[in-house]
This record gives structure tokens, C-alpha cells and sequence, in this order.
């Protein structure tokens, strides 16, 4: 049996092997915002302190994808907060990543054969956060690849990936950079 230290560290080594990928290998138009993230939960993971994410999350920096600051634990409550809803569903999902949202990428997504969900705002109860019941609206039948939330703004717009492990979702994210390299978004 593996002690809750070692996997914390399994954990944060995994996520850092799939930064340094996204890091030489992700299309800067990816990033949502400002910023977008990429989050690993333990086994398990309750709350945000069994989540690790990149402090300050994945910015762009002279047109190149660059982490912001280290992988750690509590990192990001937002990214902890979309993927500890998911595993609620399946706890076999323990990582998940924001990108940027345009109507090309899902596209593009669903051309890849990635399961893909769309936030529906119109039915969302008043009082209740959107990612907690826009993600678990598209997870009822299991968690999709991508949940796709058009949001109300440009800031808002954003798709949710969602994996096993996090080469799973850095991979995804690959793939979808080499599909867009000649493509306007």
C-alpha cells in the first residue's frame, strides 16, 4: 500500500511532467484569460488540499506557454473545485484542465471524438455556483471529456477537460494545438 506521502509526491511528479509537455507543446491561443490550469487530485481528494495545480496557473508569456509558478497542493480552488464535482461522479477522474472557449474548438473536440457536454445557463437554479451545477448537470451519465460553459463574457468562456491521469488531458490538449495551428480561433 502506498503511504499518503508518496502519492502526494506521484501526484505532483505527474502534473510537472505534463506542464513541461504543455509548456513545449500547447498552442498560447489555449489559454483562457489570462490564465488557464491544469489540476491532479489524490485518490480520494475530499477538498482542495488534495488537489495540486500550478501556482498562478499556465499564463503566456512572449507568445510561449509558461507556467506561473510551481505545482502544489491547494494551488487553485477553482480547477479543485471542477474536478472534485466530476469525481463525484467517477472517482477515476482526477485531473482536469481549463482551456480557452470558442465555437471552433468543440468543433474541433467533437471531430476528435472527445465526448463533449454544453453547459445549459438557461436552466440553471439562481443561487448555485456554475461550476458545481453546470459540471454535475453534464456528468449525470458520466463524466464527458469536455464540458464545454459559453458562459456570459469572453472571461467567462471556457471548456473544462477531464482525464485519469494528467498526461491524459495534456495529451488532449496536444492533439487539439496541432489542430488548430493554421486555423483562426
Amino acid at each position: 500500500m502506498i503511504s499518503p506521502e508518496q502519492q502526494r509526491n506521484n501526484v505532483l511528479t505527474h502534473l510537472t511532467r505534463a506542464v513541461v509537455l504543455l509548456e513545449e507543446s500547447m498552442d498560447p491561443r489555449l489559454v483562457a484569460g489570462t490564465y488557464m490550469n491544469i489540476g491532479y487530485a489524490i485518490s480520494g481528494a475530499r477538498d482542495s488540499t488534495g488537489v495540486a495545480a500550478i501556482t498562478g496557473g499556465i499564463v503566456v508569456q512572449d507568445n510561449a506557454v509558461k507556467a506561473a509558478g510551481v505545482c502544489g497542493f491547494g494551488a487553485d480552488s477553482q480547477i479543485a473545485k471542477i474536478l472534485l464535482t466530476a469525481s463525484k461522479f467517477d472517482p477515476e477522474i482526477r485531473c482536469a484542465a481549463t482551456i480557452r472557449y470558442a465555437d471552433t474548438i468543440r468543433r474541433i473536440l467533437e471531430d476528435m471524438f472527445l465526448e463533449c457536454c454544453t453547459i445549459d445557463h438557461r436552466v440553471q437554479n439562481p443561487g448555485v455556483s456554475t461550476m458545481d451545477w453546470g459540471v454535475a448537470s453534464c456528468c449525470r451519465d458520466g463524466v464527458p471529456e469536455a464540458i464545454v460553459n459559453p458562459g456570459d463574457s469572453l472571461n467567462d468562456s471556457v471548456v473544462y477537460l477531464f482525464g485519469e491521469k494528467p498526461a491524459d488531458v495534456a495529451g488532449n490538449i496536444i492533439m487539439l494545438s496541432n489542430r488548430i495551428i493554421h486555423i483562426e480561433l
